[in-house]
């Protein structure tokens, strides 16, 4: 199997307040230990290294928690770290999710100067109604001042992180959030509706969400103003100005390989011989720190090839383009003709597309989701996965 891109994902788990539908691995705390994290965080990499079989780090994805509470010293001294250790592509795209307080966007520019080149913003809503529903610590002014600092610290590419389908939210203000958004002209936006997961608040007391039909208008309404404002759809919930597609997510749903590090990361490398190893860190922030060197890892499994089949089509199928049959067998190592009687079933259903000449070039063929399709992905991916 020939080496894949490679990117890179690291945790930092502590927010101010764990907002109500939050099932991340995210903590709340008064005091971070931010430098003995880093040097938790450095550890873990070096022990990973060997799973990085030599390749270059092409993208990098700071999530948590809330990486903004970091101090800027602390980025800087992770990133620099992390490139003693292994190579960083001259090209790298680095990605740090911030939020919109005050005390975290007066950091922006200090977060640029680190290394930090593309900043996703948990905006969620600009209605303040809305985002006391959330549980959220900004309001709808910090929301604005994010946007406007991100921009004004040099960040030409950052995301809008917005939601939609929110407790009391009606279709009117689900698209005057957008609206608002959008007259900002983020190069990206993640619009997502809120979904209920289990282990959180809303799961144990469920808020009034809007009813199917009310959902059903926000979404088709949304898009139009999306398409119209000059955004392309080019994954479930990502929408983009041409160029500014979030490299590192596209790597995750191309089936590509990363590492990751910090509490509760979750990682998957690919090996020379065809075996797809899936590992995770120890959850806790303690235990994760109190980890000896190479001792950071708390499992580790290798997928069997049905589950290699049904995982790539997991990831690549949320892409509107979906994906050639050269890819799929380059990253699953797998011969396409394994797909052909699930993919015919979904498209006599009219929810898979096949489109190409099967003879003249069969691995260039592209299979993807019909517009139907993509309203009932869980049910064409389960099909996909052994019984």
């Amino acid at each position: 199997m020939q080496a894949l891109p490679l990117g890179l994902y690291i945790h930092l788990p502590w927010c101010e307040r764990k907002c109500p539908y939050c099932d991340f691995n995210s903590h709340e705390a008064r005091h971070i230990p931010e430098m003995d994290y880093v040097d938790a965080l450095l550890l873990d990499l070096q022990a990973d290294l060997a799973l990085a079989s030599d390749r270059t780090i092409s993208t990098l994805f700071i999530g948590g928690g809330t990486p903004s509470l970091f101090s800027a010293q602390a980025i800087s001294r992770l990133l620099t770290g992390i490139g003693s250790i292994i190579e960083l592509s001259d090209a790298l795209e680095a990605t740090m999710e911030a939020n919109p307080g005050s005390a975290e966007a007066d950091k922006f520019a200090e977060f640029r100067a680190a290394g930090i080149n593309r900043l996703s913003l948990g905006v969620q809503s600009f209605d303040d109604t809305c985002l006391q529903a959330l549980g959220r610590v900004h309001n709808s002014d910090q929301a604005v001042a994010a946007i406007e600092y991100a921009r004004a610290a040099g960040f030409g590419s950052f995301n809008i992180d917005l939601m939609h389908g929110l407790p009391g939210q009606s279709i009117e203000t689900a698209n005057r959030d957008l609206r608002t958004a959008l007259a900002f002209a983020p190069p990206h936006l993640s619009w997502y509706q809120l979904t209920i997961e289990p282990n959180t608040v809303f799961h144990k007391r469920p808020p009034l969400l809007p009813v199917e039909d009310a959902l059903a208008d926000i979404q088709e309404t949304g898009e139009q103003l999306l398409a119209a404002a000059g955004y392309g759809q080019y994954e479930v919930s990502a929408y983009s100005r041409p160029g500014y597609g979030c490299l590192h997510n596209l790597n995750y749903w191309s089936f590509g390989d990363y590492l990751g590090i910090g509490a509760g990361a979750h990682g998957k490398v690919s090996f020379a011989d065809g075996r797809i190893q899936r590992y995770a860190k120890k959850r806790q922030p303690e235990e994760y720190m109190a980890a000896s060197p190479g001792s950071f890892t708390a499992s580790r499994h290798h997928l069997t090839a049905p589950d290699i089949t049904g995982e790539f089509m997991l990831n690549a199928l949320r892409l509107n383009g979906g994906f050639d049959l050269a890819l799929f067998s380059a990253r699953t190592g797998q011969d396409p003709a394994i797909l052909e009687d699930r993919v015919r079933h979904f498209q006599r259903l009219g929810l898979l597309e096949l489109e190409g000449e099967p003879r003249a070039q069969p691995h260039a063929r592209r299979i993807r989701a019909s517009a139907l399709g993509r309203r009932f992905l869980d049910s064409i991916v389960a099909g996909f996965f052994p019984d």
